[in-house]
């Protein structure tokens, strides 16, 4: 129960930065929302290996650069559910802001996540 409080802590976390990098990009950028948003993955995925390694987990006895593909493979499954279910708010729902969509598709994906990080990543 405590690594998955830890997780939830570290997916806050990532939500956070996330939805920082998103608004940012939005805010800075002529990209809309579609690319943005795979920018803004991408560098959530990035620190939530970090957090995840250190906070939730403990680094696997994999060595990093293993462990780090490994997080990688797993990360691009659940990024592309996230992807999938924000795309389909903004679409279905024009209206609904991006960081709306973003909030709802996380939630979505982090089941997923804990399930593929605890199993195929990180030792039990």
């Amino acid at each position: 129960m405590r690594r998955l409080i830890r997780f939830v802590l570290a997916g806050g976390i990532g939500f956070v930065a996330d939805a920082a990098a998103l608004w940012l990009l939005l805010a800075a950028t002529p990209l809309g929302p579609f690319i943005a948003r795979m920018l803004s993955i991408g560098f959530a995925l990035c620190v939530t290996w970090q957090i995840n390694r250190h906070l939730a987990f403990s680094p696997s006895s994999r060595g990093m650069a293993r462990e780090g593909a490994r997080y990688g493979g797993v990360g691009i499954a659940t990024s592309l559910v996230n992807y999938l279910v924000y795309s389909a708010i903004l679409l279905a729902l024009p209206a609904v802001p991006p960081l709306a969509a973003l909030a709802a598709a996380s939630l979505a994906a982090m089941a997923l996540s804990f399930l593929g990080y605890s199993r195929l990543v990180f030792d039990r």
